[in-house]
Order: C-alpha cells, then structure tokens, then sequence
C-alpha cells in the first residue's frame, strides 16, 4: 500500500479522509497547513497527497507551484476545495496537478482519483531515469515535454456531473477554450486553427462563455 499525505485545514476531514484510506491500507499523514506539508513532505516522502486549496498560511496553489519550481513536485498531487472556480482547477492541473475533487468528496471520487494517482506513480517510478541534457545533445537525443492536456481532462473528469446538461457543457467549453487561449499566449489566430472554429465565431463563442480573451496574452 501506498504513504499519502492528507493536506487540509480542517479537522473533520482530515480525520474523514484519514479513516477512509486507513481502512484502505495506506499509511496516511496528516497535516494542516503549509508549513506542516512542507516538513511531511520532505521527512516521508509521501506516494500522493490530497492538497486542500483554501489554507490560512499559504493557500494549496501557491504551494503546489513551489514544489514545481524548486523540483520538489515528484509525487502526484490532488486538489480539493468547495469553493475553488474552474479557472483555479485549470491552473493547478497547469502546474502539474494530476486532477481536481470538489468538496464535499464522495467516497466513490476520491478512492477513484487515489488509485489513479498511484497507478500514476508507479508507472512513473518504472521509467528509465532521463539523460542530462547535455548528455542527450552529445547523442543527438531532444528532450519533448509532456502536454498538460491530459491533466486538464484529468481535473475536468472529477467535475460534479449532477448539473444540468447545458452547465456542464459551458464549464467543460470555458475550460477547453481557457486551456487554448493560455497555451497560445491570447493568439486568437493560433486558438482559431487549433479548435477549428472561425475567428468571428470564436470571438462570439468566447463571448457566450464569459472567457476572458487577454487573460492568455504575454504582458497583459
């Protein structure tokens, strides 16, 4: 079984997702704050961990884009909040979250994002450890990033499906269209050929949606 590390403010879920992956054989720490996570993180090294988004220190975002830039992001991570937007979901998945769960988290979701998370992992932990760069130009080897779109979906899977037909449509279209419009850089000519849509239908479409067009521009 798996070391995960549980990362919310509140007690009643910490507690509550302490118990549930208790009972599914793992070892689970917990931790409330930021400061606390940084210290688990670096004295367990912990398999996964469930990162709440709303903290009082330092909010779950922030810390998660720490860990990315000082390459501490070895571990699949999974955001929770009840009060985040879709556009804070597309961000973390961005930063390198595996997926996104709304509270309050039902048992099915959350075992569900947890499996797939270690399955992740371990998949991972089986590569072969990358060449330096340096090493690679030597040999003629390039280096191809990984495209964050499956962690996009990944986040978007875990959306509350109980909504009507048409919100959930709007919020999966604000998303894709957010998704193109920030990987563009807010090049509504690049965004265009991408999804297939015509400038002038685009620009109604983004309209429609309420999408900010400046939000993905450089410098804006």
């Amino acid at each position: 079984m798996a070391n995960i590390l549980v990362v919310d403010d509140e007690h009643g879920i910490r507690d509550l997702l302490w118990e549930i992956l208790n009972d599914e054989g793992h070892t689970v720490e917990l931790a409330e704050n930021a400061a606390q996570a940084r210290a688990a993180r670096l004295r367990e090294r912990p398999d996964l961990v469930l990162l709440d988004i709303w903290m009082p220190d330092t909010d779950g975002v922030t810390l998660l884009k720490e860990w990315a830039t000082s390459g501490a992001l070895t571990m699949p991570v999974i955001m929770m909040s009840g009060h985040a937007t879709i556009e804070t979901a597309v961000e973390a998945t961005k930063i390198g979250a595996l997926a996104f769960l709304e509270k309050p988290v039902t048992l099915q979701k959350l075992l569900k994002a947890v499996e797939q998370g270690l399955m992740r992992n371990n998949l991972a932990s089986q590569r072969p450890t990358p060449l330096p760069p340096a090493v690679a130009a030597a040999h003629g080897l390039v280096a191809v990033e990984v495209p964050v779109a499956s962690q996009v979906l990944s986040a978007l899977q875990s959306f509350d499906l109980d909504r009507p037909l048409r919100d959930a449509r709007d919020a999966f279209e604000r998303a894709y269209f957010e998704y193109h419009l920030g990987k563009e850089a807010g090049s509504m000519t690049r965004v265009s050929e991408k999804t297939g849509l015509e400038r002038t239908h685009l620009y109604r479409k983004l309209k429609q949606l309420g999408v900010d067009v400046s939000r993905g521009k450089r410098g804006s």
